[in-house]
């Protein structure tokens, strides 16, 4: 028994020395051969990539059907709905979604997470290059939205508004079903336990 105790007690050991999945940084590596404010934009999608694509692992497979109430999107249908995104708004800056991905029924297309979380990352893949083949000539480009106008630069700056509007829906998702955010578990490991007695 006693021999089992010490195997174990090595083990956690181990494990708890091993580094934690090192949450993106594009700020200290920056995506190569972009420069500016598509730079910018991509050290933000790049960020938004790596947390959904943790939180959407972290999320149990039986729970991608809860939904917060009727009419609401579930936890699948969040998902989905920011790879329409990544997927149509690209071509508002010269980039249409690829030949096959029927952008209109993606939302309700699947709940099987596999498929869920290779839709997510797919779509991500296709907006970071529109983002890096967009000329920084066409920032300042104007076209028609919402009954006004805006430029390419503002889209861009609406992609990456409205992605985090949802991972903030997700993270709430998440937590309500017990789920903690992956990196906020990384920050919370490397946080040294208070002292006895205290």
């Amino acid at each position: 028994m006693n021999r089992v105790f010490c195997a174990l007690s090595w083990l956690v050991i181990a494990v708890s020395s091993l580094p934690y999945a090192a949450q993106v940084n594009p700020y200290k590596d920056p995506t190569p051969g972009v420069s500016g404010y598509r730079a910018e934009v991509l050290a933000e999608v790049r960020v938004q990539e790596d947390k959904f694509a943790r939180l959407a692992e972290a999320i149990p497979a039986d729970k991608y059907n809860w939904r917060p109430g009727p009419d609401v999107r579930s936890i699948a249908e969040v998902f989905l709905h920011v790879a329409t995104a990544n997927y149509n708004l690209p071509k508002l800056i010269g980039t249409p979604p690829p030949a096959g991905v029927d952008v209109p029924k993606l939302e309700k297309s699947t709940t099987d997470k596999a498929k869920v979380i290779g839709i997510l990352k797919d779509s991500f893949t296709h907006e970071r290059d529109a983002i890096m083949k967009m000329p920084d000539a066409d920032l300042e480009k104007s076209l028609d939205w919402f009954g006004g106008k805006n430029t390419e630069r503002g889209i861009l700056l609406f992609m990456t508004r409205h992605t985090a509007e949802h991972l903030g829906q997700s993270i709430a998702y998440a937590r309500f079903i017990g789920i903690v955010p992956p990196w906020t578990e990384d920050q919370q490991r490397q946080q040294p336990a208070p002292p006895k007695g205290k």
